[in-house]
């Protein structure tokens, strides 16, 4: 089913392959994203779901930590480690998030652009990416560079 995977979960239980460019990459220090990865932020890159075949049903279990349940966080279920998210925000075409560190094709990586929820961080990172505080600055944060993503293409 899926002709060479390129991303795969801790475990490599979990495969799935991606055909598309990335959208954009970032690093997310809220709780939740503290809490799914088992790290002090999530180091998240973003794809359209059109570009994504999906791993095969049932090798992912998937949660909603908040509502409305915009993003289903997906975990391996051999390992329980993060291996996929889906992202489902109307009016946008639905995305799929993946775990940087789940991208075994370094091409598909691309430069992190900024860091969100930087006010509940656990450590200070010293880079010069810009860094926003508070959920509708970061969700504005965010949200420009995503819409900016998806209109170049």
């Amino acid at each position: 089913m899926y002709n060479n995977p390129n991303c795969q979960c801790a475990c490599s239980q979990t495969r799935f392959r991606v055909n598309g460019n990335p959208l954009i990459r970032g690093y997310c220090h809220c709780s939740i994203c503290q809490a799914f990865n088992q790290a002090d932020y999530g180091d998240i890159t973003i794809f359209r779901a059109r570009d994504v075949v999906k791993p095969t049903e049932g090798s992912v279990e998937f949660h909603s930590y908040r509502f409305p349940p915009i993003v289903k966080r997906g975990k391996c279920v051999h390992c329980g480690k993060p291996a996929i998210e889906y992202l489902t925000l109307p009016p946008l075409p639905e995305l799929v998030i993946v775990p940087t560190a789940n991208i075994g094709d370094a091409t598909l990586i691309p430069e992190p652009s900024l860091h969100i929820f930087y006010g509940t961080r656990v450590a200070d990172i010293d880079d010069s990416l810009p860094k926003y505080s508070g959920y509708l600055r970061s969700q504005i944060a965010f949200g420009r560079r995503l819409i900016g993503a998806l209109l170049k293409g």
